[in-house]
This record gives structure tokens, C-alpha cells and sequence, in this order.
């Protein structure tokens, strides 16, 4: 899942970024509103965290614009203020969620995940495909129910594959949904990556390299 945290308190939203790649998450960093508006225009996100007090741009007008232009990214709002008022306004233009600060990090976690869910497409909990079973929730991969042992971008790589069901996915896609802009797009990684997934998930081998496409589970 990739996510764009909104946030002008620049330790914040650092501290934010770092949590949610923790949890294998692709993450980038606005610290205004301009710098939210010119990062959706060129990246497809699943979720933003939005805060409402921005500078340059306020965050109910990057709310707005992003409803009326119908980015599919969800939207959760934060703000400094927790009151009913604050946060019905902040649902009428268009938010998803709403939290206020300060709040848990665990709680955070939890709501971007559920809109991340509700951002795809309806999927069962757990991803199986050629004999390989991927938990989201409980961070698990087997292969004919033997546990594989992955780093955070692998597991983030084969559940892009997973959730293709069958369908070529791009180098491009791949950076895209498993990494974040600061990715150099003709860096090598992704061919690492499928070599050591490969390895890992054993023989047969199940990721097929079509050439000059993409890869397809």
C-alpha cells in the first residue's frame, strides 16, 4: 500500500513515515498543502494523511480538490482540534476518517490499514495463488504451507503480485506500490528483489519474468 502523509510538524509526519514503513508500507512526505496537491497529480496513492492546518494550501482545500478531481486515494483527516463540530465538517468535505492529536500511533496504523482496504478492490483476507498463502494481518507467507521468511519489501512485492491474480505487473507498478518517490526508476532493485523472492519461495519457481512487461505469479 502506498500512503502520503500531509503533515507540517516535519517531526510528526517523519516519525509517521518511519512507523508505516515499518509496517511495509511505501510512504512519501508533503509538509504543505502545494507540496500534497503536486505529489497527487503525479502518484497514485491508496490513502493520505491530511492534516487540516496547513500552510500554503489549508488542508480542507486539498481535501476538497481531491474529492472534486475524484482521486481514489481515502482520506484521513488530522487536527489539533477533537470537537464534534471539527469533525463533521471535516467528514462533510470529503474525509474518510477523522482523528485528533494527539493520538496513538497504533490507532493511526489501524485506520490507514482499514482504508486501505476499503480503497482496493474487495479481496479475501488472505491471498493464496499457486500454492502460496499471504496474511496481511498476520504478516505471514507460506509455500505448500511451509513459512517463508521475508524482508518488508519482499512481502510488499509478492502481495502486488498476489493481488494481480495472474496478470502481468510492471517494474514501474512494482516501485509504484512497494517503494516511494525517492526510488530511482532505473535502479536495479526490482531485479534483485524478484531474485532473492525467487530463491526464497523455492522450486519450482512460480514469479515468471515477461520480457520487456513485467512479472507475473
Amino acid at each position: 500500500m502506498r500512503v502520503l502523509i500531509v503533515e507540517d510538524e516535519r517531526v510528526l509526519a517523519d516519525a509517521i513515515a518511519t512507523g508505516l514503513r515499518r509496517q511495509a508500507h511505501a510512504v512519501d512526505v508533503a509538509y504543505d498543502g502545494a507540496g500534497a496537491l503536486e505529489r497527487t497529480s503525479v502518484n497514485e496513492y491508496d490513502v493520505v494523511v491530511l492534516d487540516r492546518d496547513l500552510p500554503k494550501v489549508h488542508g480542507d482545500d486539498v481535501c476538497r480538490e481531491l474529492v472534486g478531481r475524484r482521486y481514489p486515494a481515502r482520506i484521513i483527516m488530522l487536527t489539533a482540534s477533537g470537537e464534534l463540530d471539527d469533525r463533521v465538517e471535516g467528514l462533510t468535505i470529503g474525509a474518510d476518517d477523522y482523528l485528533a492529536k494527539p493520538f496513538a500511533f497504533a490507532e493511526l496504523v489501524a485506520r490507514v490499514q482499514a482504508l486501505g482496504r476499503r480503497a482496493a478492490a474487495p479481496l479475501p483476507p488472505v491471498l493464496e495463488r499457486a500454492g502460496v498463502t499471504l496474511d496481511p494481518a498476520r504478516r505471514e507467507v507460506q509455500r505448500d504451507g511451509r513459512p517463508v521468511e521475508l524482508t518488508r519489501k519482499e512481502f510488499a512485492v509478492l502481495e502486488v503480485l498476489l493481488r494481480a491474480d495472474g496478470a502481468v505487473v510492471s517494474s514501474e507498478r512494482l516501485l509504484e506500490k512497494a517503494w516511494d518517490e525517492h526510488i530511482d526508476p532505473f535502479t536495479n532493485v526490482v531485479r534483485v528483489t524478484m531474485m532473492t523472492l525467487r530463491k526464497k519461495l523455492g522450486d519450482p519457481p512460480l514469479i515468471e519474468t515477461v520480457p520487456g512487461v513485467g512479472y507475473r505469479l
